[in-house]
């Protein structure tokens, strides 16, 4: 796949002024500190949207080996997919009922997809278009399935917002569900590097790190309080990053000191809603607030905004490899990119 270079200058702007653990007083907490950024500037010109059919309202995307690009038509009831080299969309109806929320590209190579209408786990076979279902056992029948992500194990992990999370082993089509901490709010989920499966709960205002053994969940909680952490994303360290829709930040969690830091994204009204972290460790998250892209550099501390063209664009996950960053705008009916 051809990489496009995009001549738009980009403009980085964010100062650490000040630390906090989200309390009034602005002092030092032993959990974390926030940090709080004064207005960005933008980023002219710098992301390019590609039409998918009306109506789909496109949740999640996914980038393929092969650069085209697996997409969520939540609406449709469809799985989507893009050739970004001439912009053709063919689309995989997934069965009656259907209302898939997230995709990923697995070890297989193939799409999987956590459909919240058809109650399942979702496989859909690239090359033939085949769908097999995992459906979840009959004791959970609604459980708003909401993302999934591979364990190093070959473990499909998801979550769902009813308030459960659970496991896909391919190889015996065995599924098992856990009851979540705190009841309803399981949203985003991630794995570390060395194996580590966390996942956010959006309700309960948490990150949650699961024994991949015994499937049980220790809660984590991030110094702000009713922050709404909505999705995780892990970084090459290990290090594990959140996004804070209510609270409108960012944040990382270090296992390794178990220390949590906060920053407030730029702007009057920031809501962080998807978080993804690229190859080279830098932060994206999209700001429903602002209509755009975020790109948080941990080194400096800095923020560069990416307005979308589209608005409302809406972009509510964020996924990509190395050198494209992809988002799917349910409010427009397109997929984004920034080529880095």
């Amino acid at each position: 796949m051809t990489t496009r270079a995009l001549g738009a200058a980009v403009i980085a702007l964010g100062l650490a002024v000040a630390c906090s653990s989200g309390d009034a007083d602005g002092k030092y907490a032993k959990r974390g500190t926030t940090t709080t950024n004064p207005p960005a500037t933008s980023a002219p010109a710098a992301v390019r949207e590609y039409d998918v059919p009306a109506g789909s309202h496109p949740h999640d995307v996914a980038v393929a080996p092969d650069g085209t690009v697996w997409y969520t038509a939540q609406n449709a009831g469809k799985l989507g997919h893009l050739d970004p080299e001439n912009g053709r969309v063919d689309e995989v109806e997934l069965g009656d009922g259907s209302a898939p929320h997230g995709v990923i590209v697995g070890p297989d190579g193939a799409p999987w997809i956590t459909d919240g209408g058809l109650n399942a786990i979702v496989r859909v076979n690239p090359s033939t278009r085949e769908v097999r279902r995992f459906p979840l056992p009959a004791d959970h029948p609604s459980t708003n399935l909401n993302t999934a992500v591979f364990d190093q194990r070959g473990t499909l992990w998801f979550t769902g917002q009813s308030g459960i999370y659970g496991r896909v082993t391919p190889d015996t089509r065995r599924v098992d569900v856990f009851e979540a901490p705190n009841g309803r709010g399981p949203y985003g989920i991630t794995v570390t590097p060395d194996g580590q499966v966390y996942y956010a709960s959006l309700a309960g205002s948490y990150m949650g790190r699961i024994d991949t053994d015994t499937g049980e969940a220790t809660v984590l909680r991030p110094p702000t309080a009713d922050q709404g952490t909505r999705r995780v994303w892990s970084d090459s360290r290990g290090r594990v990053w959140s996004s804070q829709y209510n609270a409108g930040q960012v944040a990382v969690y270090d296992p390794a000191t178990e220390r949590w830091r906060e920053w407030r994204l730029p702007g009057e009204s920031p809501q962080a809603y998807a978080v993804f972290v690229d190859d080279r460790d830098k932060v994206w998250l999209s700001d429903f607030g602002a209509n755009a892209l975020v790109r948080f550099d941990p080194e400096t501390e800095q923020f560069t905004s990416y307005p979308l063209p589209s608005d409302p664009g809406e972009v509510r996950q964020i996924l990509g490899w190395p050198g494209e960053v992809w988002g799917a705008e349910s409010a427009a009916d397109k997929l984004v990119v920034i080529r880095t």
